[in-house]
């Protein structure tokens, strides 16, 4: 009788031979990690098990774990806003920034205490923004203004986060199954204050140039 044939690895190519690795492929593997897993479980050791290559062949591609987690960072933060629709004045687009990046958090909860310890890089952030910003300078707002607001309603959108899907720095394994009810009430909250938010810096920045 012949053997069965052996599983390939998720690193594996056509005809068995290791698939080449990217810097691409390493961070989509270290999102399904961190999905599945949570944060304590993404270390290089079990992505390299994930990818089916050896820990050290990564390090070619990303040097450390410090650096894939701001790989990681990037590429969620960058989910969130590259289809952002910022047509519209800044108070009609700031919301749907607001709104996406939650979306994408409560997509990847593991993910929302990454995101509150680990920032996304600033220049990194400015560029992803270009849009919003945009929408801001159109309405006569500074450009450090502007920044101040971004900044503040996207720390309310993580903590809001983080306090929905109650997953502090260290939880391992799947997310817990949202209630129905749970969520429309964090949903009726989000969106009430978020408006406050919104509202209070509309006047508040309308306040200054009336001055001004």
């Amino acid at each position: 009788m012949t053997q069965p044939a052996r599983r390939r690895s998720q690193g594996s190519g056509r005809g068995g031979r290791p698939a080449t690795l990217t810097p691409e492929r390493i961070v989509a593997a270290a999102v399904e990690v961190l999905d599945a897993e949570g944060l304590e479980a993404l270390t290089m050791r079990r992505l390299g098990a994930q990818l089916g290559v050896a820990a050290m062949s990564l390090y070619r591609h990303i040097p450390n774990r410090d650096a894939l987690l701001a790989e990681v960072v990037t590429h969620l933060f960058s989910e969130a806003v590259v289809e952002l629709e910022v047509t519209g004045p800044w108070p009609e687009a700031l919301p749907r920034f607001a709104a996406a990046y939650r979306g994408m958090l409560l997509a990847h909860p593991h993910a929302v205490p990454l995101l509150a310890t680990h920032p996304v890089d600033t220049e990194t952030g400015l560029a992803l923004l270009t849009g919003l910003l945009d929408r801001f300078a159109a309405s006569g707002v500074s450009h450090q203004d502007a920044l101040t607001v971004i900044q503040s309603v996207a720390v309310y959108v993580l903590g809001h986060a983080l306090a929905q899907v109650g997953t502090p720095p260290g939880t391992e394994g799947p997310a817990p199954v949202a209630d129905p009810d749970a969520t429309a009430f964090y949903d009726r909250w989000f969106e009430t204050g978020l408006l406050a938010m919104v509202s209070g810096f509309e006047g508040q920045l309308a306040g200054q140039r009336a001055r001004h």
